[in-house]
């Protein structure tokens, strides 16, 4: 591991504008933190196009952060020459689904070190994420990649996956996968803050923030039926005031039956679709209670009561998911069991053909978040201010102790320096190809009339010649200028000024350019001859 320089790298911009949905916000304050800290010489970002260059470039110089000064924005197409130049201390990607196995790989070949690379898990209850989790299986997965769990939950998942995987695909149980660390998401602490204690007398009021949908996050009904189970039990309803914020679609049928149900009920209800940050906080700080009774497996940690947390809220939630993680029973809120299968079946084998919020409704309405225990938990709380103080006050303690982005941050650094420590083999490592990348050559080389071989004969073309004496100029594409120098080209027409055969060749190429693999040679070959710069001598 370099010690000198420590430089970061990454795929991903973590910053993605749109909705304000939990993934994007917890990968935008990651990336914010990280800079915040600058702990590192430089942060590389290997981005797919211009367009997310320019978007990222523009929104970190208007943060302020200290590290943006030293962010440098490649090409992806790039990574091979960086690896091979630079000693990265690792890698990190916002996801740990799209690009985290291929990346090993690149790095396994080119790099001189191997360091660790990491990735984040995010929703994991998709139909076609086991193709994305069965290429984390293979033999150059090494103890330095991480999937980063963002709860023990999730972790476990993850450890469900890799077994249901190996077991259906008939593989060693030794097969190498990454190492499966835990580091929570975090919340601004700084800015996200507890109001003064409400003195207005008025009813007590139940924030649910997050998306409101019955077939995302939660069905908020069984909410409904416990308030109507304490209403039925001598609870005044105008003592109560239901307060749903977060995303959601004016048009959406579900909105429109909730809010009859709660009528029936009697209790108070305010409706905030797509709050602004700022109407955000102003709902938290006017909150007494945070409810939130996930029952849907796309939810992994539970952001949104780290930040209830932080804003000195007493939960009511599910026991459910990363939620676990979070609420302390008795201390910081109260949980309320669930119940669920063990079992589904008919939702496997349908769930490839659905959509995703139908088969998500499928397995959620077959989640259960007691009633009677919810009805209980909220009676409990609805009516002792002091308990509500109390566990408020000893949520934010332990918001600021285990989910501040700052304590985050530092738990990614000792996971990066850790995982060093794990033993490689890098020269066994080099020339292991991954069993579900693409070999196109192997695949398509029967589509061309021939494939070039060694004894394939070649000399400079007429368009090489007139390129030699500088009277011509092939053209270059923008995206060929990382693959192709056209001075290597140039040195072939020399070469070949007569009938030669690929093999001599190519190695007189690379003992005139030692630095040139047998890739690179044959690659500027072709191209070469695609541009009548060489041409095939029968």
């Amino acid at each position: 591991m370099s010690e000198t320089k420590r430089i970061w790298g990454t795929l991903d911009p973590f910053f993605e504008p749109g909705p304000v949905l939990g993934r994007r916000v917890a990968n935008v304050r990651f990336l914010h933190a990280l800079l915040e800290r600058d702990p590192f010489a430089e942060y590389h970002f290997f981005l797919a196009d211009r367009g997310q260059t320019d978007s990222l470039r523009r929104h970190l110089e208007g943060t302020g952060l200290p590290g943006t000064a030293r962010c440098r924005y490649f090409d992806r197409r790039e990574l091979p020459s960086r690896l091979e130049e630079t000693d990265y201390h690792c890698f990190h990607l916002s996801d740990c689904i799209t690009t985290q196995p291929a990346l090993a790989r690149l790095r396994n070949r080119h790099s001189r070190e191997i360091f660790p690379v990491t990735g984040t898990i995010h929703s994991l209850s998709y139909a076609n994420y086991g193709a994305p989790f069965l290429r984390h299986l293979w033999p150059g997965a090494t103890g330095r990649d991480a999937i980063v769990c963002s709860s023990g939950p999730g972790r476990r998942v993850v450890e469900n996956l890799f077994c249901w995987l190996r077991e259906s695909f008939d593989l060693p149980p030794e097969t190498p996968a990454p190492t499966l660390a835990h580091v929570p998401l975090g919340v601004d602490t700084d800015a996200l803050t507890p109001g003064e204690n409400r003195t207005d007398g008025g009813p007590v009021r139940l924030l649910v923030f997050g998306r409101i949908s019955h077939h995302s996050k939660m069905d908020l009904l069984p909410l409904v039926r416990a308030l109507h189970r304490l209403v039925s039990d001598g609870l005044d309803p105008t003592s109560v005031e239901l307060v749903l914020a977060g995303w959601g679609d004016d048009n959406d049928d579900f909105l429109p039956t909730l809010k009859d149900y709660v009528a029936n009920v009697g209790v108070g209800l305010t409706v905030a679709l797509r709050p602004t940050e700022a109407e955000k906080t102003a709902l938290f700080r006017s909150a007494d209670i945070f409810v939130s009774i996930a029952d849907n497996p796309q939810e992994t940690f539970g952001i949104t009561l780290a930040e209830a947390g932080a804003f000195g809220l007493p939960c009511v939630a599910s026991e459910y998911d990363g939620y676990r993680d979070i609420v302390v029973p008795g201390e910081t809120g109260l949980l309320v069991p669930t119940v669920g299968p063990d079992a589904t079946p008919d939702v496997d084998e349908l769930a490839p053909l659905l959509f995703d919020n139908q088969y998500h409704l499928l397995l959620s309405q077959r989640t259960a978040v007691e009633i009677p225990a919810l009805a209980e938990a909220l009676g409990r709380l609805i009516a002792s201010p002091a308990l509500r103080r109390d566990m408020g006050r000893a949520a934010r303690t332990r918001v600021e102790k285990r989910f501040s982005w700052a304590t985050v941050i530092e738990q990614y650094l000792a996971l990066w320096n850790d995982l060093w420590a794990h033993p490689t083999d890098a020269d066994a490592l080099r020339e292991t190809d991954h069993p579900m990348d693409m070999p196109y050559g192997r695949l398509f080389g029967h589509y061309t009339s021939r494939v070039l071989g060694p004894d394939t004969v070649l000399k400079a073309g007429r368009t090489g010649d007139a390129f030699y004496r500088g009277k011509d100029f092939p053209t270059l594409y923008s995206g060929m200028t990382m693959t192709i120098d056209p001075e290597i080209a140039r040195k072939l027409v020399f070469l070949a000024r007569k009938p030669i055969d690929s093999r001599t060749l190519m190695g007189k190429l690379m003992r005139v350019e030692p630095s040139l693999d047998a890739n690179v040679v044959t690659n500027h070959l072709l191209w070469s001859l695609k541009h009548d710069i060489l041409e095939r001598v029968e």
